[in-house]
């Protein structure tokens, strides 16, 4: 089987702008969409902080307008997940959806990261309608309105502070009786009339006919103090973490404490030669559609510039 010279895995603005760029540099680029074509705009419903829409764009339309513009350069983009791979040897061998096997000159991993939920039913229920993952992205829709934020980490303490300069009122949900985030994040969120504090306090469902409208808490769950109450509210914000869908390539691939992918240097490179990241899966602090874009772009010219120097060096890849 001839080896295919550029093989993205993953659908989101990374996944697609690398077969764009890709598309362009006459790579003849293969992506394979994963199981949720598309990422995670897919289940958002505005996006108004994306270049080129003034009047702001729904995240699946989004997602089909980069799908058709990478397809009308050529790329061939196909239906499956990669369930397994082999970065021992080039090419690399991949295997689809259990049962394809495939081989690579050149792999662009663009699997993105999936956003850590409490596990209730009604956050499916209420996801884009209230319930979201991402302040930066939403936020702006909460503007002088009231809202929530679920967690005690960093994370937590600067989707808060975030909101806090756009909504009305903000409530950080803690399970526990302290933050874990650091000392100056703690005393920002602590100094901020806008914020308030539940300590030592559960979210067991959302309510809402249409959209959310508040949340069913406990305080002191499990104990004699336990204490239960509706908090109204607009928006339910989840910060509890990302977990990147990395698991399938740990065993070549290096990755940090938190699973997310290894760069080098500037580049997209990891530490397999000619295996590159591009978007969340290897972002762990930006997490916007534009910024893994544009590292789907820089991974399409990394793949172009290893592709062409190995050929140029007379080697075999």
């Amino acid at each position: 089987m001839t080896p295919i010279d550029c093989l993205i895995i993953g659908s989101g603005p990374a996944g697609y702008t690398a077969a764009i760029y890709a598309s362009r540099a006459n790579l003849s680029p293969v992506l394979y969409e994963g199981q949720q074509p598309g990422g995670q705009l897919t289940i958002t419903t505005e996006v108004e902080n994306f270049p080129g829409y003034p009047d702001g764009i729904t995240g699946p339309k989004l997602m089909e307008d980069l799908r058709k513009q990478a397809m009308r350069f050529g790329a061939d983009i196909r239906t499956g997940y990669v369930s397994d791979v082999d970065f021992s040897t080039r090419p690399f061998k991949l295997t689809i959806d259990n049962s394809t096997e495939i081989f690579a000159n050149s792999v662009i991993i663009a699997t993105g990261a999936s956003a850590k939920y409490l596990g209730i039913d009604s956050e499916e229920k209420y996801r884009g309608l209230g319930v979201s993952a991402c302040a930066t992205c939403d936020g702006f829709f909460y503007r002088e309105r009231t809202v929530a934020v679920v967690g005690g980490g960093d994370t937590a303490c600067e989707e808060a502070l975030y909101l806090s300069s756009i909504a009305k009122k903000v409530y950080l949900i803690v399970r526990k009786d302290h933050l874990r985030a650091s000392k100056v994040m703690q005393q920002r969120v602590a100094e901020n009339e806008k914020i308030s504090i539940l300590f030592n306090t559960n979210t067991e469902s959302l309510f809402g006919e249409e959209f959310v409208e508040g949340a069913h808490l406990v305080e002191f769950k499990g104990t004699p103090e336990e204490r239960r109450f509706d908090l109204p509210i607009d928006g339910f914000f989840l910060a509890i973490g990302h977990k990147p869908n990395t698991d399938v390539f740990a065993k070549y691939i290096e990755l940090d404490d938190a699973g997310y992918i290894k760069q080098k240097g500037i580049t997209t490179e990891t530490n397999i030669p000619g295996v590159f990241a591009a978007g969340d899966v290897a972002d762990p602090y930006y997490r916007q559609a534009i910024s893994a874009a544009g590292m789907g772009c820089r991974a399409a010219i990394d793949v172009e510039r290893f592709l062409s120097a190995a050929r140029s060096n007379a080697k075999s890849i």
